[in-house]
């Protein structure tokens, strides 16, 4: 099968083609001001190291998978259209009331700590633009009051002539009973139809979200509408770009529950974190053709440093609040962090913390970009300190095509951070550099702890064009780092392991377990119809997709909590319908595992009863998976990967050295480098300090050791 993944970062973009039996990666700076440029430029230069043409290539391509950061960007930006949101009448103010927590969603730990100046986001929907209209349906899914059409209508008219572009319908249980939800919509098309000039996206939060929660339920439809005009004029383009050069097969969306999806059936919202969460899934692929259990996946790019974990060999860890920007959202996220640490960081001095350097979470990203690229960048950044220190050879920088202008690193370095501290200039980049590794390295260890690990049971698999020059600073106390001939790219080679899936979501209370007197479950019904419901909508799509629904696997997973807790913890169900006592026990099994492996043994509470809250449903088709490689090892002599020598600043040292150079990819299974040492590839580049070791293995993959 021939594949194209594409990963959009905020300084480049990433491609993984897979053209008969041949694989090869290529990267191009990003152009955020029209994202289906660099969509274009990276797939021709993929075809050109094919010798072909995108004519050519295109017809031949079975898939194309693709990762964004067009969602994020748009919310930073605050440029998405003016909205009307409809609730039920009573109900106009959740969004603003929010949750205590709304205070500081989204914000940084040095941020929470001020508290005195924490303020509310600003809404995305301001007040006057919030109307409720008269209607009631309880928490069965009854209709207790009949919708008001007029008072609709009339409400449509007011928030269409206050400027409103588009509409959410966000009705209390709306996701238990769609009917009035649904005739919202129809009353909205009836005044503005699809031929008119003025028609109006409308978008149902119970088809957003179909569980529990208004607030977040609301709040993931409001993003749908407020990105969706934007990402549906980018993705537009690049499907138009797509369809003039000969292609013909679905376009499909990486999402942040870890699935692939058409991007007709994507929501914008759901595309959100998607470049990271393909990363972490590629790291689940590798470590379970590798038999790692325990992998600490990092990705250190030109704007962000990201973490993920794969925890015995599973991925199956879930943001228990999800927010995306400054908005908690009801949808299923694989958890990764994310830190403003990467090569375009920008460092500077903090005068309020007694002149303190300081990097990120700022960065210069590919326009201007750092100092050094001569693109008009007038700040410090992580990279002009590599270009300083000698790390990066400003003549081979992106193989030799984007050209360094290392005087223009000293002189930025030496006025922003060396002159006002008083001390030299490789001093001060030697500072930033020591600062933005301790930020990933503190990133690292709190999210492994968090989860109750320790940073000596993983392995750390190295990502992105910046990860390889500093994993040797950010690696801490992990013994071992496994770089990959596609680190520099591994998002969009984490995109081509992953599978079709859709997630399916649906809030429906059921007793497994009744308190004080432990009686098991007896009647299945409610449990296997909601199973019934998710598994015919997803059997739907599926075939509307083009698939086969009777090739995909379904896995069930379950939102449980003990009686009297208050933590609800997603279990992997071992039964997907519950035909005898049997079933209900291993399920019940199943939670007591995971709940007490979480949080705690001890906070285990049987006799409180156990209750579902959630059902998620994952329809998933297998996709092809990308097997490495086995080679015989040779000697460890790397003298022949030798490319000569320059002078480099080691700490260890306490200064500059003549240091060996070698070319990353010449070197052999089984070679060996001691550091001091540089490696240099097409775009990225390994610094090995002393007393370090680095090797690579029979799979072709080099291995960082203390």
């Amino acid at each position: 099968m021939n594949t194209i993944d594409i990963d959009v970062g905020g300084t480049f973009t990433d491609l993984v083609v897979n053209y008969n039996g041949k694989t090869l990666v290529k990267k191009v700076p990003t152009t955020p001001y029209d994202l289906s440029v660099c969509f274009s430029r990276v797939i021709e230069e993929g075809a050109h190291a094919l010798d072909l043409k995108m004519e050519k290539l295109l017809p031949q391509t079975d898939i194309i998978r693709y990762s964004t950061t067009i969602a994020m960007n748009r919310l930073i930006e605050r440029k998405g259209p003016r909205l009307g949101l409809i609730t039920t009448e009573g109900h106009e103010d959740v969004i603003l009331i929010g949750r205590g927590a709304q205070w500081i969603d989204g914000t940084r730990v040095a941020e929470r700590r001020n508290l005195a100046v924490q303020k509310k986001p600003h809404p995305l929907v301001p007040r006057e633009m919030i109307v409720g209209v008269k209607e009631r349906i309880d928490s069965q899914g009854r209709i207790i009051r009949p919708l008001d059409e007029n008072d609709v209508r009339q409400k449509v008219r007011y928030l269409t002539n206050k400027g409103a572009r588009g509409f959410v319908v966000s009705l209390l249980w709306g996701f238990l009973n769609p009917l009035h939800e649904k005739r919202v919509k129809g009353i909205i098309r009836d005044e503005y139809k699809e031929f008119h000039i003025g028609y109006m996206p409308v978008v149902l939060a119970g088809e957003v979200v179909g569980k529990l929660g208004e607030y977040e339920r609301t709040l993931a439809a409001i993003l749908d509408a407020y990105l969706h005009r934007s990402m549906q004029i980018e993705l537009s383009t690049m499907w138009d770009k797509l369809r003039e050069k000969g292609y013909t097969k679905p376009l499909l969306m990486i999402q942040s529950s870890g699935g692939v999806a058409e991007v007709f059936r994507t929501t914008a919202s759901r595309t959100y974190n998607s470049g990271p969460v393909s990363g972490l899934m590629g790291a689940y692929h590798v470590a379970k053709s590798l038999g790692f259990k325990n992998v600490v996946m990092t990705d250190m790019g030109g704007t962000s440093f990201d973490v993920g974990l794969v925890v015995e060999q599973s991925v199956r860890s879930y943001d228990f609040r999800p927010v995306i920007d400054r908005w908690m959202v009801g949808h299923t996220m694989i958890k990764t962090v994310s830190i403003g640490a990467g090569g375009g960081s920008i460092a500077w001095i903090n005068k309020l913390l007694r002149n303190q350097v300081q990097v990120g979470p700022k960065s210069a990203g590919s326009l201007p970009g750092p100092a050094c690229f001569n693109l008009g960048g007038t700040e410090p950044t992580v990279t002009d300190a590599d270009v300083v220190l000698g790390y990066i050879n400003p003549e081979f920088y992106f193989g030799g095509r984007l050209k360094l202008n290392k005087s223009r690193s000293l002189q930025i370095i030496r006025d922003k951070i060396a002159k006002p501290l008083g001390i030299e200039v490789e001093q001060a980049a030697e500072i930033i550099r020591r600062i933005v590794d301790g930020n990933m390295t503190s990133a690292i260890v709190k999210e492994v702890h968090l989860r109750g690990y320790s940073p000596e049971d993983f392995i750390l698999f190295v990502a992105g064009g910046a990860g390889p020059t500093h994993v040797a600073g950010f690696k801490g106390d992990i013994k071992k780092a496994v770089l990959f001939p596609f680190s520099p790219v591994f998002c969009a080679y984490g995109s081509s392991t992953m599978d079709i899936m859709h997630v399916y979501e649906r809030s429906k209370k059921i007793t497994l377990s009744e308190p004080v007197t432990r009686q098991v479950l007896r009647d299945y019904v409610a449990f296997n119809g909601a199973v019934e419901t998710l598994m015919e909508q997803a059997k739907g799509d599926l075939a509307g997709d083009g698939f086969r629904p009777e090739d995909a696997e379904f896995i069930l997973e379950l939102d449980m909590f003990y009686g009297g807790q208050f933590h609800v913890k997603r279990v992997l169900s071992p039964r997907l319908f519950i035909r005898s006592e049997e079933d209900v026990k291993a399920i019940n099994d199943a939670f007591e595992k995971e709940f007490s492996e979480a949080f705690s043994p001890f906070v285990v509470n049987p006799e409180g009863g156990v209750f579902i809250t959630s059902f998620i449903l994952k329809a998933i088709v297998p996709g092809q998976k990308i097997s490495l490689p086995t080679f015989a090892l040779e000697g460890s002599d790397a003298s022949a990967a030798r490319k000569g020598e320059r002078s480099v600043y080691w700490p260890e040292e306490k200064g500059f050295k003549t240091t060996p150079i070698y070319a990353l990819e010449q070197l052999r299974p089984g070679n060996v480098v001691e550091g001091p040492a540089v490696a240099e590839a097409e775009y990225t580049t390994l610094v090995i300090p002393p007393p370090r070791r680095f090797f690579i293995d029979e799979h072709g993959l080099g291995i960082l050791e203390d």
